[in-house]
């Protein structure tokens, strides 16, 4: 039987780590893993996503909505994991000042949202991932070890899931 295709979905507030991690797990070539980052779309400066979509907020819904269709395209039904990345505030703050160049983003409004996603995963019970002190190397043997779980052949719709694994079965996904 051939083993249904799978989504790990990496997600936290900018400048808590996602694309360092994910660039280095596409770095490692993987077999059957391929790694796409949300950004690759183009991501438009906020006076243009106010102007095409009225807000910024509105474009991520958008965006958001076509990485999925993107991705839930298949004929099998798709095993789907999700982990949060995540960091203490002054640290996701100093790497949006610093290296990342994005001060405008190390705002209070982005320090809720963080927030606002750690008590969704907290809540969902999904795993997370702290990068305020772990190496990005760690961070992706954390990230690989939740594709092993997902990608585990004995992973099957009749197969229940694990409290805090972050992984679900999500039935055929409507073709568009």
């Amino acid at each position: 039987m051939r083993a249904a295709p799978a989504i790990l979905v990496v997600t936290g507030a900018a400048g808590a780590g996602k694309t360092t991690l994910v660039g280095r797990l596409a770095a490692l070539g993987l077999p059957g893993v391929g790694c796409y980052h949300f950004d690759a779309i183009g991501i438009p400066s906020g006076a243009e996503m106010a102007a095409r979509f009225g807000s910024g907020e509105a474009f991520q819904a958008w965006a958001l909505g076509e990485w999925i269709a993107r991705l839930a395209r298949n004929e099998d039904g798709v095993w789907v994991a999700v982990v949060l990345v995540d960091c203490a505030y002054a640290e996701r703050n100093e790497r949006l000042r610093g290296p990342r160049g994005q001060p405008e983003l190390a705002t209070p409004r982005m320090d809720g949202w963080a927030a606002y996603l750690r008590g969704q995963a907290d809540a969902l019970d999904l795993p997370v991932l702290d990068t305020t002190a772990t190496s990005p190397d760690e961070g992706v043997a954390t990230l690989r070890t939740h594709l092993a779980a997902l990608l585990e052949p004995t992973a099957r719709p009749d197969a229940a899931p694990q409290p805090g694994s972050g992984v679900g079965w999500m039935p055929n996904a409507p073709r568009r």
